[in-house]
């Protein structure tokens, strides 16, 4: 039996494509305040950005399982480094809105055919017994990309202009692509289109629309108020642009960390009554984020996120329990799209119309309001196995 260590390179490797699939979606919110000086555009339409990277992602997470059945896993895997490359260049390059959003559509397509192949590819090249310690590594990626993004833009606006950064990131997610082609043979096995009648088994189930609604919230909390927090930042709080980022990147450091113990919480509490205690405490720091001012709002900086990230464990161990085992696959499969498309575009977009009315800080605020209001929604939320919890 092969041991574990000798798989940590293909593991990093894999991980060092989430990094660029997963920055290359949220590197525009550190580089929002010089896009808007640059194109003159509002905030609304600054933030409308991350709607349509979320509709390409929803419209690539849908489809990845048809192309990952004709391509196998390992070619799908490659496609989506070399479009997510290509469409940034394009984004780059583009001198009007509509190419930019085009580019934007199509950057988060191809960003959004990796998640289901790039899991299958992890757990197939371990022992099952191996999987947390494999999906941990993979799973450094988004939580590393949170910290690195604003420290990215930050270094490479000393010496390049906005279009400049998202090339070069285009650049390296197509050779990281071609690289992954040559050295790596992980993956060459095809993937199952989804189907209709367990689609149908899980949309009978009001725990599906119930927890689709919570990671909607979530995502919201989590990715959704970071794509704005720069913006928000610099226009209402008057930071300098810089210390805004690293601010925001320093502010994600602990996160890692609370997600074990969030998991810890999760298993001694029972997802349910963790989930409650996640949308109690995010919704008043997001609440409290909205209201200070000046130095006062660095503490909620900080807390915010660090809560926020907590709901996944919990929530991931919900959705699993909310329809019978053969389904469970397809729930993820259908909730996390939804899902980013609402949190990671939708709110987003919000925010930034809040903010043309000179209104981001009540936006916030609204928002963790809203947060506030999952604790109702989870009242209503039955598991298959034990609907008392």
């Amino acid at each position: 039996m092969i041991p574990f260590r000798s798989h940590i390179p293909s593991l990093l490797f894999l991980a060092g494509i989430f990094f660029l699939n997963f920055l290359s979606r949220i590197i525009l919110a550190p580089l929002l305040p010089a896009i808007e000086g640059d194109l003159n555009i509002r905030h609304g339409e600054a933030g409308s950005f991350f709607l349509f990277i979320s509709l390409g992602y929803f419209a690539g997470l849908l489809g990845s399982g048809f192309i990952s059945s004709r391509f196998t896993h390992r070619r799908t895997i490659i496609i989506s480094s070399v479009v997510i490359g290509g469409a940034l260049l394009a984004v780059a390059l583009s001198h009007t809105m509509g190419g930019i959003r085009g580019g934007l559509i199509l950057m988060g397509l191809g960003a959004g055919l990796y998640l289901p192949s790039g899991i299958a590819t992890v757990t197939s090249m371990v022992s099952s017994r191996d999987w947390g310690k494999a999906i941990a590594i993979h799973e450094l990626a988004p939580n590393l990309s949170f910290i690195a993004a604003p420290l990215v833009a930050e270094g490479l606006m000393l010496w390049l202009p906005w279009r400049g950064v998202i090339a070069l990131i285009g650049v390296a997610a197509v050779l990281v692509g071609v690289a992954f082609m040559r050295l790596v043979k992980r993956g060459t096995f095809a993937g199952e289109a989804p189907s209709p009648k367990t689609l149908h088994v899980l949309i009978a189930q009001p725990a599906f629309w119930i927890m689709m609604a919570l990671f909607s919230l979530a995502i919201g909390a989590s990715l959704g108020v970071y794509t704005i927090l720069p913006l928000y930042l610099v226009t209402e709080q008057g930071f300098e642009r810089s210390w805004a980022n690293e601010l925001v990147a320093f502010s994600r450091i602990a996160g890692p960390a609370f997600a074990f113990v969030a998991g810890w919480a999760s298993d001694k509490m029972g997802p349910k009554r963790a989930l409650v205690s996640v949308f109690l405490t995010t919704g008043m720091a997001t609440v409290l984020l909205g209201i200070a001012r000046g130095s006062w709002i660095v503490p909620f900086l900080f807390l915010q996120p660090m809560l926020a990230i907590g709901f996944f464990p919990a929530g991931f161990a919900a959705l699993a329990r909310i329809g019978p085992s053969q389904v469970r696959n397809v729930a993820v499969s259908f909730t996390i799209p939804v899902a980013f498309l609402v949190g990671g575009g939708v709110i987003p977009a919000g925010l930034g119309m809040m903010g043309d009315a000179n209104s981001f800080a009540l936006g916030i605020m609204l928002y963790g309001v809203l947060l506030l209001g999952g604790i109702i929604l989870l009242r209503y939320l039955r598991f298959h196995e034990d609907a008392t919890e």
